[in-house]
């Protein structure tokens, strides 16, 4: 076993993640896996066949998420804002400016987050086996059920164990990929150094409840998706999340892909990301957006007097952008009593959204608030769009103290510890389309 130099780099929430930065190569690639310890993905069986012939071209940065391997433990599991948070502060720490990022199903889907709300830090995506989204549904055939969902959180009681490693062999030759015993020994060891039984389990959930899908069409990074044809599925799935991003390219192996063979992947990605691609020209980017409003304020301005209303006004704006600083907001605008500003990610923007309705509240004030992401135009350094609009007209459907959000907003904050209350579905006036709105609890 090769060592390689493990550092620190510290979140801005005191967290502490693990990461390493090996190779000397001209580009930098993120290899963004499931799960792990740092130390021992270099015991991998078979790891070098893929690594060895990558540190020729690139300089390779990977880090543990929050909660497992040598990463801070016993914290709250990362959501996707988090995740994108936590690495865009390890590629501050090694000082990568711009790079490409290869993941898996669930990893891939959390650098395709990255690329949409962090888009000059990316010049490429490669994304092996993509999905949207785990879950089965009406618009998603390719997705698993609940009855196989609840398979695996029973499976995953024996995280770690031998009894693991075996039917994770099983489940993959099932598939057309046959292990060895030596490969499900590893898989039962760096499971239990990974985590524990019940944050595999939370993680399993997070990524049930997660669909990306929303974001896909605002990223202009180049994709790359690669797929086996092993499973006829695997490839239309890749296909049709490739059809969501504007610049993919699907580059289809024979057969099952895995450690075994992984060398097979390195001649298309080196093609792929031969010369970096300059810094895009970019006019759109995702965005969350909040609107706030103040309810009854033209009662509560007759019954006060100008006076007396303007010195509410001015405390309710400053408890307003006390809490957009606190939660990294950006003030766009400000209308007479009501807030628009703009999140890189949706749980902030609900956190800062029930934050204001507290304070307000205290100075005698009740607000509403709206909140959608999307992907939205810059103009003039403002963020402009329908995704703007949507998130004014939510607002207006919501009722006094209450926070609504998108479906969208929903789909993207699976691990925050958010609950929702279904709204229903409503027309947006001049938004096409119905729209199922829910009410945070």
């Amino acid at each position: 076993m090769e060592f390689h130099d493990t550092r620190y780099a510290k979140a801005s929430d005191g967290v502490y993640l693990a990461y390493q930065a090996v190779g000397d190569g001209p580009i930098d690639l993120v290899f963004n896996w499931d799960f792990g310890d740092v130390d021992l993905l270099w015991e991998q069986p078979n790891a070098d066949r893929f690594f060895g012939p990558v540190f020729e071209f690139a300089r390779v940065i990977m880090h543990d998420r929050r909660g497992v391997g040598l990463s801070s433990r016993n914290v709250s599991q990362p959501n996707l804002e988090t995740r994108a948070s936590d690495l865009l502060t390890v590629l501050d720490a090694v000082g990568s400016e711009r790079a490409v990022l290869f993941g898996g199903a669930e990893p891939g889907a959390a650098n395709a987050f990255f690329a949409a709300i962090y888009p000059d830090r990316v010049s490429h995506l490669v994304w092996f086996a993509a999905a949207g989204r785990l879950a089965w549904a009406p618009d998603y055939p390719w997705g698993t059920g609940p009855d196989y969902f609840d398979r695996d959180m029973r499976a995953l009681r024996v995280w770690g164990t031998a009894e693991y490693g075996q039917a994770w062999q099983e489940t993959q030759a099932s598939i057309g990929d046959l292990q060895s015993d030596e490969d499900a020994r590893f898989t039962a060891m760096i499971s239990r150094h990974t985590t524990t039984p019940d944050v595999a389990m939370e993680f399993q959930r997070n990524w049930y409840e997660t669909d990306v899908r929303s974001v896909l069409p605002s990223i202009q990074t180049p994709a790359l998706l690669l797929v086996g044809d092993a499973v006829a599925d695997w490839v239309d799935e890749s296909n049709y999340v490739a059809s969501l991003l504007p610049n993919a390219t699907v580059h289809i192996f024979e057969g099952k892909l895995g450690w075994h063979n992984s060398d097979v992947l390195i001649e298309p990605i080196r093609a792929f990301v031969g010369v970096e691609s300059p810094p895009p020209n970019i006019d759109t980017i995702l965005s969350t957006i909040l609107f706030t409003d103040i309810v009854g304020s033209t009662e509560k301005q007759a019954s006060m007097g100008d006076h007396a209303w303007k010195d509410l006004v001015q405390r309710h704006h400053a408890t307003v952008r006390h809490s957009l600083d606190r939660w990294r907001g950006t003030e766009m605008d400000t209308a007479g009593d009501g807030f628009y500003a703009t999140f890189e990610g949706p749980a902030r923007a609900i956190h800062c959204a029930h934050e204001i309705v507290d304070g307000v509240r205290d100075i005698g004030l009740e607000v509403r608030a709206g909140i959608h992401t999307g992907e939205c135009e810059l103009i003039n350094d403002k963020v402009g769009g329908i995704a703007v609009t949507i998130g004014s007209r939510i607002a207006n459907m919501a009722g006094g103290s209450e926070v609504l959000i998108s479906q969208t907003v929903k789909d993207l904050v699976a691990g925050s510890g958010l609950t929702f209350e279904d709204a229903g579905e409503h027309e947006l006036k001049g938004v096409p389309d119905r729209w199922h709105l829910y009410r945070v609890a």
